[in-house]
């Protein structure tokens, strides 16, 4: 009693090929003749029995920018509203420290969403114009 038992046919035993009649004997599951029937056969990665293989048939033209593409995070004016208080400074660190952006390479955007009530100063991080308007006019700076 209280022992857990795995259901029946969960553990099998290893089958081992190859070893005579009894064992998955004669071809060993490798079906007939062949080139991946034999020992140490089988073709290379990508290769499709002769016909141009896919990586040489797609054509690769031109330079990509792609690994040094950098992507914003937009927040909001009314999330800094609710989250800071009057007076308080927003960088990059306190956005994470407030879990508003997550991530270790990441870039922030503020945009002009919502209304801003407090008196917030901005450093260090972009900013989009109207939102640096919007932000002025409560009372607080841009850097």
């Amino acid at each position: 009693m209280g022992q857990i038992n795995a259901p029946f046919g969960a553990n099998t035993k290893k089958t081992i090929v190859g070893r005579g009649a009894s064992s998955k004997g004669r071809t060993c599951g490798r079906g007939h003749n062949g080139q991946n029937s034999r020992s140490g056969g089988g073709v290379r990665l990508g290769f499709e029995g002769g016909q141009m293989p896919l990586y040489r048939r797609v054509a690769r033209r031109g330079f990509s920018n792609y690994p040094f593409k950098v992507t914003y995070v937009a927040v909001s004016l009314s999330t800094l509203d609710a989250a800071y208080a009057d007076g308080d400074t927003v960088t990059l660190e306190s956005l994470k420290e407030k879990g508003i952006v997550k991530g270790k390479d990441v870039q922030v955007k503020v945009l002009n969403n919502g209304e801003i009530t407090k008196k917030l100063a901005l450093e260090g991080i972009r900013v989009s114009a109207s939102a640096a308007a919007a932000v002025e006019a409560a009372g607080g700076s841009v850097k």
